[in-house]
């Protein structure tokens, strides 16, 4: 590969004439920019584990009100990126939040789209334009870009959810902003999920013939995908992952434009090696204990501990128990590649 120019090689006074017209030589910093055979990465294959981040988080109910939290949540911040930019991955945030008893997260809205994996608790729920979503461990919650959403509980305990938002994506655009609205008015009981898709394959008539419907589905009830990720396991092939992705059932689509959103079985000792791919995610354990080795980082993670996967990673997760499944919620920027047209799968 040909050694290119640097900038230390250019007279000074050039230099200082190109920064006073707002202009910047290419070649020094090309490699960079455009390196060779792959990505230049600065995330890194990092692990958070629940056991420590939730003291902080229960802590952090203690020291700071609702009030005055808007929405308390503890960032997981890869370090590779800088703590300061709030990025598990260059395009995905995510965070744990917690809620008290007789809390109420307020109502708003904001451009970045999010999701809500219940980690811990019962009796909380979110509201959705209007519609009540319960929350249930494992289940998970849209909120896409710009609708109405506020969070309460009315049990006891906390409840505890990963968040998940495309706001690096959103904030890079310089399209990151919310707004405030009154509490909502629930309108529905039970939500979608439990009338109108009950069941996979079957959908409300009318939408034969309409318009598809954006986010007709906002609540997937983990009872419901483990149930499913188990029926599919009993007829899978050794060596084949047991792989599901959360959609929209109108359409077939990922359930939301820049993030994608899926679910792993591990049958007990199973090693899963999923494609290595231009895309980055973030794992988190649902039930089980696993082995992750990712690039050359091992890690040994176990149920509500969650891990950073970097773009064009190679990837090995084991089941380390010969007698129950682990599960696997996944996050990953996939959708964004496919239509940005740069999504890879290296064979």
């Amino acid at each position: 590969m040909t050694a290119l120019g640097t900038l230390s090689e250019l007279p000074s006074a050039y230099v200082d004439g190109l920064t006073a017209k707002n202009l910047v030589p290419l070649w020094p910093s090309l490699r960079t920019a455009l390196p060779h055979d792959k990505p230049f990465r600065r995330t890194q294959a990092v692990i958070w584990r629940y056991a420590d981040v939730r003291p902080l988080l229960m802590q952090a109910g203690e020291l700071t009100p609702i009030e005055k939290a808007e929405r308390r949540v503890l960032v997981l911040a890869n370090p590779g990126l800088g703590l300061e930019n709030m990025q598990a991955t260059p395009s995905i945030y995510v965070g744990l939040q917690l809620i008290m008893p007789r809390e109420t997260a307020p109502n708003h809205r904001h451009t970045p789209s999010a999701v809500r994996f219940v980690v811990e608790g019962e009796g909380g729920y979110t509201i959705v334009d209007g519609e009540k979503l319960p929350m249930e461990p494992g289940d998970l919650i849209l909120t896409p870009s710009l609708m109405w959403h506020e969070h309460r509980h009315e049990g006891s305990g906390p409840v505890i959810w990963l968040d998940a938002l495309d706001l690096p994506t959103v904030f890079a655009h310089e399209a990151s902003y919310a707004l405030e609205g009154p509490p909502q008015t629930v309108r529905n009981q039970p939500d979608q999920s439990q009338t109108h898709y009950k069941r996979s394959g079957l959908l409300p008539y009318r939408t034969l013939s309409g318009p598809r419907a954006n986010y007709p589905l906002l609540r997937y009830p983990w009872k419901d995908v483990r149930e499913a990720l188990q029926a599919m396991a009993a007829v899978t092939a050794a060596g084949e992952m047991v792989h599901l992705a959360y959609v929209n059932p109108q359409t077939g689509a990922e359930c939301l434009p820049v993030l994608g959103f899926s679910a792993i079985m591990l049958r007990p000792g199973e090693t899963a090696r999923p494609e290595r791919r231009s895309a980055s995610a973030v794992l988190h354990v649902i039930e089980g204990d696993v082995d992750a080795q990712i690039d050359d980082v091992p890690l040994r993670a176990t149920a509500r501990d969650t891990l950073a996967v970097p773009t064009h990673a190679t990837v090995a997760i084991t089941n380390r128990s010969a007698q129950k499944p682990a599960f696997l919620f996944q996050v990953d920027d996939a959708p964004m590649q496919r239509k940005l047209g740069f999504y890879e799968v290296f064979h």
